[in-house]
């Protein structure tokens, strides 16, 4: 399927599945690995205890959410290998998705709205350095929407206001693609057009096949 650009003015990107390969069981292997069997009830992508949510929001710090997590596994665990198993579902982020930001970036408004923590975007920004020699992806959007940066996350409809509010977006204008079915329906709820987009079938490529 095939999204008519044209249509809005403003297009928010999830990063996490929708920009960035990610695959959630690989973190549940990794920290069962090392003795947290039931990292599975943890955490889920559908819903989360209230440590992640706390981290996602900045309101722990990445020590207190590293020694939390060391609580649960087996003794001797170091920050490096606890960091190495929560950056586990960080997979890869082909060029061909990095070309088309930066194409519909000439023509809409465009903003990443990303539930995040920083290991991983610490994780993820040397990813980019590393593969694409930048910093990070400030300069393929408009502005960054970090949740562990402005004490928000998704689905809480206070960081779709936000983003809608301090750039004067018109909702029925913006376009919402996140690949998680809550945050599709929040958006919703305040009239942001939305796509959820299923990864086990289509990626963005697909969507702006073209622009």
């Amino acid at each position: 399927m095939t999204v008519a650009a044209n249509k809005y003015k403003n297009i928010i990107f999830d990063l996490g599945g929708v920009i960035l390969n990610i695959d959630y069981l690989l973190v549940v292997k990794a920290f069962g690995d090392l003795g947290l069997a039931n990292f599975d009830d943890f955490f889920s992508q559908t819903q989360q205890k209230n440590l992640f949510d706390l981290y996602e929001k900045g309101q722990i710090t990445s020590s207190d959410f590293r020694n939390e997590l060391k609580k649960h596994c087996i003794s001797s665990i170091d920050d490096i290998i606890i960091d190495k198993a929560w950056n586990s579902m960080l997979l890869d982020l082909p060029q061909e998705r990095l070309d088309l930001l930066k194409r519909l970036k000439q023509t809409h408004h465009t903003f990443l709205l990303s539930n995040t923590n920083e290991i991983h975007i610490d994780s993820f920004n040397a990813y980019l350095q590393n593969n694409f020699n930048i910093a990070d992806l400030s300069g393929h959007f408009e502005k960054l929407y970090l949740s562990y940066k402005i004490g928000m996350r998704k689905p809480d409809a206070e960081i779709f206001e936000l983003v809608l509010s301090e750039n004067k977006l018109n909702s029925s204008e913006t376009l919402f693609i996140d690949d998680s079915i809550q945050h599709i329906e929040s958006a919703k709820n305040l009239g942001i057009q939305t796509y959820w987009l299923d990864v086990k079938k289509e990626s963005i490529l697909d969507l702006f096949s073209i622009v």
